[in-house]
């Protein structure tokens, strides 16, 4: 049976965790955290790591979305081999033609173009899976990025931590006498490469961990969305009848 309104299903789970990582980052402004790391890190590697997380969140939300419409699609194919009457596909450019719906973009009408003409040339039905590897690679390439950028963001972070540290021993090499008042100075300055230190530190952890749960749901929903197409075109495909 066909998944019930899928892109809703996969969009619903990408709004909630969008929700939930702007009432954490709306709290982390409420208590003042955001504008005391950002205030205290000389080095601006936490304002680099936001910026990263933001662009990196914003792509997340753009492929969430073409693959709600992929999902969305397949579905609607699924629920068409269900009825009494299998649709009607046809090659389309690129793409393909559904019971006279143009599927000329998207991942999914390429790759049941490719089907299709490897059927009509090599008749017999043809083993597909080469081709649904090619699309699990292409889809994997197009995640890449986003695991790429998980991994450096935590190293940002660990690289303000060495940072950090540099800036709070420097003062030490300096150091000339040890009065109160050079010393009060001393750890004024060395609290400040601390503070660098550990706000790099956090907010590298914590983007990291949130960017690699976003694509962890992107990868688990694109997973889902290359089993089901399996099944289409190994089993339901298998018997349909093309247009002209």
């Amino acid at each position: 049976m066909a998944e019930r309104n899928p892109q809703y299903q996969h969009m619903s789970r990408t709004l909630i965790l969008t929700g939930l990582i702007g009432f954490g980052f709306f709290a982390a402004i409420q208590t003042g955290l955001l504008r005391a790391a950002l205030e205290s890190d000389r080095s601006f590697l936490s304002t680099v790591i936001l910026l990263v997380y933001t662009g990196a969140s914003l792509q997340w939300l753009l492929l969430s979305w073409r693959l709600s419409t992929e999902r969305d699609r397949l579905a609607r194919l699924e629920a068409a081999f269900s009825g009494v009457n299998p649709p009607v596909l046809e090659r389309a450019g690129s793409g393909v033609r559904v019971d006279g719906e143009n599927w000329d973009e998207g991942d999914l009408g390429r790759h049941l173009s490719s089907v299709l003409a490897k059927r009509e040339t090599i008749p017999g039905d043809p083993e597909t899976g080469l081709l649904l590897q090619a699309l699990a690679d292409v889809i994997a390439n197009r995640h890449a990025s986003g695991h790429f950028l998980s991994d450096a963001l935590l190293r940002l972070g660990l690289l303000g931590t060495v940072v950090g540290f540099i800036l709070m021993l420097a003062p030490v090499a300096g150091m000339e006498s040890f009065d109160p008042v050079s010393a009060r100075a001393l750890l004024q300055e060395m609290s400040g490469g601390m503070a660098v230190a550990l706000y790099t530190t956090l907010c590298g952890l914590i983007t990291s961990l949130l960017l690699k749960l976003q694509y962890q749901v992107l990868d688990s929903s694109a997973q889902d969305f290359l089993n089901r197409l399996a099944v289409v075109t190994d089993v339901r495909l298998a018997s349909f009848s093309s247009g002209a």
